[in-house]
């Protein structure tokens, strides 16, 4: 586990780095727009038909042919899927390859007007519509690997994408029309080299595939059959991703970009807290909901609740009251302007809005999977994604691209009411005296950090208006009080014990 958090950790470091690279050398203009349309999509696939809907349905399938009948039985089912997910992603990719204008027109329409931008995101898509294939067999290799207990390769595949989109920037760039340009073939290089490291693992592991003919074997059925709701899942996510691209298309240039920045400075905390409460706390859940032990299961339904909003809420403030120096402190150089910092601030305050609930659904929705109740979050984040539509189209008229974030942000809080009422309701969740006492005294705790914030961004102003290094420092000494003044305030107040902290520590390792 330790060499995994390791490689994780690595991963959002490179990717940090890709951003700052990216932002100085692209900026957020119309090339920026057409290289993050071009990303995006083949992403939305990738999403769709592989990683998380693919290995909700091929890692149980294949781990228990490797239990039950050996590894040769898995290893024949898992080229069985080979073929046919191969297949069918090569169809997908000559249909799009042959069709890309046409759907550009579906996928981003404001751009049709603005033949630059059109005629960009045609060619980056087609250049990194590839991946999507070479992705989708990744995530086939990476779901074997980790079945037979080796995590590593798969964990560290996203670094390689951060490190070849890092090197297309800093040393394709200069030799190709824009640096639009290397990064799409960097997503190109990226599949290619991902798909390399997988498949030497798994020849390392005795897994090296074999290509069969395509055949709807039973076994084949029954992953297409497991395949399905996981996939409408995946969909209905991706429904509400693929709207908001439309949308940001149809806005001013830039305005894609300004979403794409601000998201990935709101994704960071979601990654980090994800991980802490998937691998700390809600394996717990499922287990004692397996054993029968429902007040047990309810004890740490509470704790991953109070553990997701002590990391998240501090986080989400922070966002709030210092969106503009965060923005400017990393990523405000070379081609990317304070204006484009200003706007992308705009929406990264959008985004912290909805922060908590994003934290919250992942903390809800054992309590559904784990009673095998799959049906039940996909009706309601349908709900939630009909909101989230009815918003956006609602606040883009008066708030250009930050009602786009806006409208995510609502719509997180949908669904996390939501569940959460769903369970409470079914007698499934109820919060306990603990978090009932905590809460206040969390918020009393965010409120007075974000208080120090704000009077720190005041007197540190000279230096968020100075140099890059300047503003780098601002920014660090700014994260330094937020984290003093929250954690002695939690403290003081009893938000958080001493032993809670030990605790923590404890399960990580």
């Amino acid at each position: 586990m330790a060499s995994v958090g390791g490689l994780t950790l690595a991963s959002r470091v490179a990717g940090f780095v890709r951003d700052v690279v990216t932002a100085a050398l692209l900026g957020a203009g119309p090339v920026a727009d057409a290289f993050f349309v071009a990303f995006r999509l083949p992403n939305h696939f990738r999403a769709l038909f592989a990683e998380g809907a693919f290995n909700a349905a091929f890692v149980p399938l294949f781990s228990k042919r490797h239990v039950e009948e050996g590894a040769a039985a898995a290893k024949q089912f898992a080229e069985q899927v080979l073929a046919v997910l191969l297949a069918v992603q090569l169809l997908l990719l000559v249909v799009f390859e042959l069709a890309m204008p046409a759907f550009i027109h579906v996928f981003a329409p404001g751009f049709v007007d603005d033949p630059v931008r059109f005629d960009l995101a045609v060619l980056f898509t087609r250049i990194t519509f590839p991946y999507l294939l070479l992705i989708s067999i990744v995530s086939l290799l990476g779901g074997i690997l980790n079945s037979l207990g080796r995590f590593s390769a798969a964990a560290a595949a996203p670094i390689l994408l951060n490190l070849c989109l890092i090197a297309a920037l800093l040393w394709l760039s200069p030799h190709v029309a824009t640096p639009g340009h290397a990064l799409a073939w960097g997503v190109l290089a990226a599949g290619v080299a991902q798909f390399a490291l997988l498949a030497w693992a798994a020849r390392r592991a005795g897994m090296a595939l074999r290509l069969p003919l395509p055949r709807l074997t039973p076994g084949i059925r029954r992953f297409l059959k497991v395949l399905g709701p996981a996939a409408l899942g995946a969909g209905v996510v991706q429904i509400s991703l693929f709207v908001d691209t439309l949308i940001a298309s149809l806005l001013p240039a830039g305005s894609v970009s300004f979403l794409y920045y601000a998201d990935r400075i709101n994704q960071l905390p979601l990654g980090v807290i994800g991980v802490a409460v998937g691998t700390v706390l809600l394996p717990e859940l499922s287990r004692r909901l397996k054993s029968g032990d429902d007040e047990g299961a309810s004890f740490q339904q509470n704790r991953a609740i109070e553990l997701s909003l002590t990391l998240t809420l501090p986080a989400a403030a922070a966002f709030l009251v210092a969106a503009g120096p965060i923005l400017s402190a990393l990523f405000q150089r070379g081609a990317f302007t304070a204006a484009d910092s200003a706007a992308s601030a705009a929406a990264l305050t959008a985004y912290a809005i909805g922060l908590p609930a994003f934290v919250i659904v992942k903390s809800l929705l054992p309590g559904f999977y784990a009673r095998e109740d799959t049906g039940t979050p996909v009706r309601i984040a349908i709900a939630a994604v009909a909101v989230n539509i009815a918003l956006k189209l609602a606040l883009i008229g008066p708030f250009a691209h930050v009602g786009i974030a806006l409208g995510t942000s609502a719509a997180a809080w949908v669904n996390a009411g939501l569940l959460g009422w769903t369970l409470h309701r079914r007698g499934l969740f109820r919060p306990d005296e603990r978090l009932k006492r905590r809460l206040p005294r969390l918020l009393l705790a965010v409120a007075g950090m974000a208080a120090a914030l704000v009077g720190a961004e005041i007197l540190l102003s000279p230096l968020f208006d100075g140099t890059a290094a300047e503003r780098g420092l601002a920014l660090a000494a700014l994260v330094g009080i937020g984290a003093a003044v929250f954690g002695g305030l939690a403290l003081a107040l009893g938000a958080v014990r001493p032993s809670d902290l030990r605790g923590l520590r404890r399960a990580r390792g």
